[in-house]
């Protein structure tokens, strides 16, 4: 089992947010070709909630709530006693279970494996889709100009 304190926070924090975020079929389509999943026990079997999400004017501004979202979270411990915690949007179970252990399993020796058949093409995916988005937002875009009159 790998020690919590080894592992990059800040890597933590990226492959569980790409989780999160990520499509649930292609999460579970790429979870399903890796190979056989981890014999586990359940910490907390996945449930359903709201969260309040909070924002910023500007980014700087007064926290507000902006409103409630809908997340479904659980926690599984391996047999070597690697802990891994799994919250997604929405209220999918199996997401929620498959993000778990996919986050316990990025604590252990199999953490190449995982990221080279599922982190990785997760990534490229939420990446394409991003700058599909991009590229059609930014083909809608106007652009405004002033004429200035000789008038002062």
């Amino acid at each position: 089992m790998t020690e919590l304190s080894e592992i990059n926070t800040e890597a933590r924090r990226a492959w569980m947010g790409l989780l999160a975020r990520a499509p649930e079929d292609a999460l579970m389509a790429l979870w399903q070709k890796y190979a056989t999943p981890p014999r586990f026990e359940w910490l907390r079997r996945p449930e359903i909630g709201g969260v309040m999400v909070r924002g910023r004017a500007g980014a700087t501004g007064a926290p507000f709530n902006l409103g409630e979202m809908t997340v479904t979270r659980c926690s599984v411990v391996l047999e070597d006693g690697t802990v891994g915690h799994g919250y997604v949007q929405g209220r999918s179970k199996p997401k929620s279970e498959a993000a778990a252990l996919i986050d316990a399993l990025m604590q252990t020796a199999a953490a190449n494996d995982v990221r080279a058949q599922v982190i990785a093409p997760l990534s490229e995916g939420v990446q394409a889709d991003r700058t599909r988005r991009a590229a059609k937002a930014a083909a809608t875009k106007v652009e405004f100009f002033t004429l200035v009159r000789g008038e002062d």
